[in-house]
């Protein structure tokens, strides 16, 4: 089986409750194996056997259902960004939907005006009278150019629908106001009966009003995304020789030197050559503070120049940049669909059908058992049409996901799928990797022991400028350690390196030698049964003895040294209640050492490669939802095991495929800013799922007149109007997620 994976364009507008019967209708077709249609986005995601059925095949089933596609062939690698500006501002169903039912609604309102004014029922309630001859014509004329040009979006959809075999809302529209209208039409004509052409006229203006705003309200859910887009400025300036052009983006080529001025945002991946300046990544990495930039640093390209002029040699372009890889990815999660929204598709098409069947049920009780005319049956039959929302359970998940996708992204957090954000909030175990996640990955000073009459500061200078002369990096952590406390080291003379042992050199007039126990039993130096320095070897952590003119004065206790923020981590993620465990190939002496660091609850040590998998597996044998968080690259199998893979530190390459989560920056908190954003993404959820049920529970038999015996009756336009402010609600209850606070500074 070859299996792949296409994320298509929609061309046209598919309703949040269509996607339901589309869907099943493509997986019935040999060789697809899932397809997930968001409304959103306006994407549509195949998994399909390529050895069996073709892309294009795929999209022509897709444009027989009504949902026309545009595939995502592969593009020469310099237009990417520009193809990603064209679709920011281009195909833009949303907006496009929103202008067109923002200028139906101003039609349709003008034309109802005298269809008030001339109606009968109007007249008697406020006690006037207008009429000419002929006037039943005129409102017969204006209320059928309503009833098609306001309608006609709502029977295209239908019609969309129906040859899918779906009754979407646009079914109940139509079915509504066709009833409504061709009712009037035989009061005209045929027979006797008070008109329905105000109810029609208010009913489409309310629904046109109502998808107006919808629109607006969905679009601005989708339009975060957009955002990312447009963060690679349309120009940039290349360097030729000695003068600087100005050309489009699209245009760059590997290999070209760029100039970044002052407040300007870099326009592609590239690589420092010349000038000094503090870049801000925030809005790729989510890192706060700037971060100085200078020859052979690299710059992401949509990142913003500080003080400083740049000169930058491009590395990669198109979709090899990290800002087209992070959209592809916000994409993809998009595209997705947890299992919730699933379940939710499922229930709008259900909730069509029996809105249906109660609106039939109602004009049949109230005509035949109820003994009321045929205007008020009709009048509870079409109420109940409209007031019916399948729209709102239909977009109660999809505009929650874009809006988390989009906001982990901002926050350098990118979530492949959407089951990943939903499996987070479940997860009561994580598991770390060691080296460079929990850890720096590189040797620091963790302990110095006296053992003569210098002073802290004295021995680690001193040592340290024995070891700037080595490339050894056991050498270059103990210089790191001295500068991170600011010392200055002094000049040596007559160093020299002892092979597997360590160095020697003159210090300040001291005669200096550093290295382990084998170089002090060399030169005639005893090291002592000292119980400190036996706790650092039991710790696992390599131990440098320093000897001057003879005599011992000390020794550096080097390890990988523990991140900072990994504790906040690890306090954080057991304040949540969940258990935290490192996994790691190292000694368990330097495991236990970290472990009782970090206040972690398991540790598993000495495990090979091969092995982290199982660990994982065990774990999930004990009913234990895993999060597995490593380097992506050794820890693959055990990032595919984990309920959750969470690739860590990944920086500019963000395509790592064994994970469902890619962290771009190395930084442990990462990862329960990750689990506050998935129980934050999945309240929004369960919200918005509740309040479009509870809506449909409660309206639906309140609009089929149960409350009639108490006076209480709901006309059609105020059923329109109530079921456009149930969507809103949902699209803007979404929209307030982007109120969670998943900032660095805010994990404590």
């Amino acid at each position: 089986m070859l299996k792949r994976s296409v994320t298509l364009a929609l061309k046209e507008y598919v309703g949040p409750d269509c996607p339901c019967g589309i869907e099943n209708r493509i997986r019935e077709m040999h060789g697809v194996l899932d397809v997930a249609i968001n409304p959103v986005a306006d994407t549509a995601q195949l998994t399909y056997d390529a050895d069996i059925v073709n892309l294009d095949h795929l999209k022509h089933m897709l444009a027989q259902l009504g949902c026309r596609c545009e595939g995502e062939e592969e593009r020469p690698a310099r237009a990417h960004m520009e193809h990603e500006h064209q679709k920011a501002e281009g195909h833009d169903h949303h907006a496009m939907m929103e202008r067109d039912f923002r200028q139906r609604f101003w039609v349709v309102l003008v034309l109802s005006v005298p269809v008030l004014l001339l109606s009968p029922t109007i007249q008697d309630w406020f006690g006037y009278t207008l009429t000419f001859p002929g006037v039943r014509y005129v409102l017969f004329v204006l209320a059928s150019i309503i009833a098609i040009y306001g309608t006609w979006p709502f029977y295209k959809s239908a019609a969309k629908a129906l040859r899918t075999g779906v009754l979407d809302m646009s079914v109940l529209v139509s079915l509504a106001v066709t009833a409504g209208y061709l009712f009037s039409v035989g009061s005209t004509f045929l027979f006797t009966a008070v008109d329905f052409y105000w109810e029609i006229s208010t009913l489409v203006a309310v629904l046109l009003l109502g998808h107006w705003l919808e629109m607006r309200a969905v679009r601005g859910t989708a339009g975060a995304l957009k955002a990312l887009t447009k963060l690679i400025p349309p120009k940039a300036n290349r360097v030729v020789g000695d003068r600087v052009e100005e050309i489009p983006t699209s245009e760059i080529q590997k290999g070209d030197v760029l100039l970044v001025r002052p407040g300007e945002k870099a326009p592609i991946d590239g690589r420092v050559i010349e000038g000094q300046s503090s870049v801000n990544e925030a809005m790729i990495t989510g890192e706060s503070k700037p971060v100085a930039k200078k020859a052979g640093d690299e710059v992401i390209g949509g990142t913003l120049n500080g003080e400083g002029a740049l000169r930058i040699r491009v590395e990669k372009t198109g979709e090899e940049t990290a800002l087209a890889q992070i959209i592809n990815l916000v994409k993809e999660a998009q595209a997705s669909k947890p299992p919730v929204q699933r379940l939710a598709d499922r229930a709008a098409h259900w909730l069509t059908i029996i809105a249906v069947v109660v609106a039939l049920g109602a004009f049949l009780f109230w005509f035949f058992i109820g003994a009321q005319s045929a205007v008020f049956a009709l009048t509870l039959a079409v109420t109940v049409l409209v007031i019916a929302c399948p729209h709102a359970l239909g977009l109660a998940i999809p505009v929650v996901t874009t809006i988390s996708t989009t906001l982990g992204a901002r926050n350098g957090m990118l979530i492949r799928n959407a089951e990943a954000t939903e499996t987070a909030r479940r997860l009561d175990t994580v598991i770390f990797d060691k080296t460079g996640t929990l850890t720096r990955g590189e040797f620091g000073v963790s302990d110095v022991v006296l053992l003569g009459d210098w002073s802290e500061d004295e021995l680690l200078r001193r040592t340290a400028a024995v070891e700037i002369n080595s490339e050894h990096v056991i050498g270059q952590g103990i210089v790191r350690g001295a500068q991170e406390r600011g010392l200055k080291l002094p000049p040596t003379t007559d160093f020299a390196a002892v092979p597997g042992k360590g160095a020697r050199a003159t210090v300040e007039g001291h005669r200096l030698f550093a290295g382990n126990r084998a170089l002090m039993e060399q030169i005639g130096v005893t090291v002592p049964e000292d119980p400190r320095l036996a706790e650092l070897a039991a710790q696992g952590k390599t131990v440098i003895y320093v000897a001057a003119d003879g005599q011992l004065v000390g020794a550096l206790a080097l390890a990988d040294l523990v991140r900072d923020e990994s504790r906040e981590a690890v306090r954080a993620l057991k304040g949540m209640g969940i258990q935290v465990a490192m996994l790691t190939g190292d000694s368990r002496p330097v495991a236990e050492y970290v472990a009782h660091e970090l206040g972690l609850d398991l540790v598993f040590a000495e495990v090979r490669p091969e092995e982290k998998a199982d660990k994982v597996k065990a774990l999930q044998a004990q009913g234990k939802v895993v999060a597995m968080v490593g380097d992506g690259i050794n820890d693959a199998p055990a990032l595919v095991q984990a309920d959750v893979g969470i690739a860590i530190g990944a920086g500019t390459d963000v395509a790592v495929e064994s994970a469902q989560v890619v962290l771009i920056k190395n930084d442990p908190r990462d990862v329960v800013r990750l689990i506050r954003l998935s129980q934050a993404t999945m309240s929004k959820m369960r919200q918005n799922l509740v309040w479009a049920t509870a809506y449909n529970v409660v309206a639906i038999p309140v609009a089929a007149g149960v409350l009639q015996p108490v006076g209480i009756i709901l006309r059609p336009e105020w059923g329109a109007l109530v079921m456009s402010a149930s969507t809103i609600i949902v699209a803007v209850n979404a929209l307030l997620l982007r109120r969670v606070d998943i900032r660095p500074d805010t994990v404590s």
